[in-house]
């Protein structure tokens, strides 16, 4: 790998983080790990999501739900609150027993200039830039990403084909970044899952696949791609669907009248029935 860097740390922290659980002043569950704050913050219909802050240094039951900025997903109780806890503080105690060091690099990157790394380990560097980043790794480490994975330039950007670099060199990674990881490449890449594996994935293991089987199953069936709740039908919701669910400029569309309890988009979109939801498209109001 051809990068000239400078050292700024060199040793992990030897600190582990501590878990903390309280009420915050406006009722919420709340914990902090290290310099790490959660909140299960409660939405609509009794549901729950984990909410995330950094850095908070007063007492738990000062903080308030302006303090949490960061979503991270549905959290269905406080059972399941406390495990995602614990298991960032495993991830976080994991992380400072890898001895990742932070260095200094003006490398160049499909990104942009490199603003400065962390070493993972021996050929291997995640770079931070203005706007994006992502893994670099030298070739020797490189041969080891799966062949349906590989980048021939040794690059991999940091939102999803990170996973293939956890995937080849899991001894680098905790145990929550490969679970994450895991989750990655199912929902990305499913084929180089199953290859990988050895066997296929089973429906609701892969949004990808997933989406694409729903695609097939309802090619000619019209899908809602918007809604609004209707003001002249109460209790209906007024959507815009097209064949297979398609967007763009030529596509056909029509509108579609649906009760409310009944519309639930799901995660593909909702399938019309022509048969029983009533047809606005040519003014039959």
């Amino acid at each position: 790998m051809n990068i000239t860097v400078s050292i700024t740390s060199t040793s992990p922290s030897r600190h582990l983080p501590v878990v903390e659980f309280g009420r915050s002043a406006d009722g919420l569950l709340v914990a902090r790990v290290g310099d790490t704050a959660f909140a299960m913050v409660p939405t609509r219909q009794g549901r729950h999501f984990l909410a995330t802050g950094l850095r908070l240094s007063l007492p738990l039951e000062t903080w308030r739900r302006d303090d949490f900025y960061g979503h991270s997903g549905d959290v269905a109780d406080e059972a399941a609150f406390r495990a995602l806890v614990a298991e960032n503080a495993e991830h976080q105690r994991e992380r400072a027993a890898l001895g990742r060091r932070e260095v200094g690099s003006r490398v160049h990157t499909p990104w942009g200039a490199s603003r400065g790394a962390t070493i993972y380990g021996e050929g291997v560097l995640c770079h931070t830039t203005a706007g994006h980043g992502g893994f670099e790794l030298a070739p020797e480490q490189n041969d080891r990403v799966h062949l349906l994975l590989r980048s021939s330039s040794g690059f991999y950007e940091e939102d999803a084909e990170w996973a293939a670099v956890a995937q080849a060199l899991p001894e680098l990674f905790t145990g929550y970044e490969r679970r994450l990881a895991d989750e990655a490449l199912r929902n990305h890449w499913p084929e180089a899952w199953e290859a990988i594996h050895g066997r296929s994935l089973q429906p609701g293991e892969s949004r990808e696949q997933d989406r694409q089987i729903f695609e097939c199953q309802h090619a000619g069936d019209w899908i809602a791609i918007s809604a609004v709740i209707s003001d002249r039908f109460p209790g209906f919701v007024e959507t815009t669907a097209t064949p297979g669910g398609q967007r763009g400029s030529g596509v056909d569309r029509r509108r579609f009248l649906i009760p409310s309890a009944e519309y639930e988009p799901g995660l593909f979109g909702f399938v019309i029935d022509p048969t029983r939801h009533r047809d606005l498209t040519n003014g039959d109001d």
